[in-house]
């Protein structure tokens, strides 16, 4: 969306404002349907620094997931630079890419989409087989 719809934009800042990582929601991106629960920008980043530390080759990596927030959009946390600030993205938790009848990863992923690339969005997980 060249003009991000209000309504996801506020969900997204009412997960940031509460801490809360339960809204289900699914989106739909170019060439992609993504569907997952938003999780606050902060906690993202831990869960994803958390991943990097505990493999040796990715390990240098895990810094630039908890450094200081910069405020400029970029890795750090910028939506702890200011709580008055409209968040940009989403930050999807437990998600997986829906690819015909299949969630990809079968474990599910960390995802970090930029609002304005959603072309469109529901309330909850889609279903899927694994099977």
């Amino acid at each position: 969306m060249s003009n991000p719809d209000g309504l996801l934009v506020d969900i997204a800042a009412m997960v940031e404002s509460e801490s809360s990582n339960q809204m289900p929601l699914t989106v739909v991106v170019p060439g992609a349907v993504i569907t997952g629960r938003l999780a606050p920008e902060r906690l993202w980043h831990e869960r994803v620094s958390e991943v990097l530390a505990a493999s040796d080759h990715l390990k240098p990596f895990a810094a630039l997931f908890t450094r200081p927030a910069t405020g400029d959009g970029g890795a750090g946390g910028e939506g702890a630079a200011s709580s008055a600030a409209r968040p940009t993205h989403l930050h999807l938790h437990v998600a997986r890419i829906l690819q015909g009848s299949y969630g990809l990863p079968h474990t599910g992923g960390m995802y970090r989409i930029a609002i304005a690339d959603i072309s469109s969005w529901t309330v909850g997980d889609l279903s899927y087989s694994d099977q």
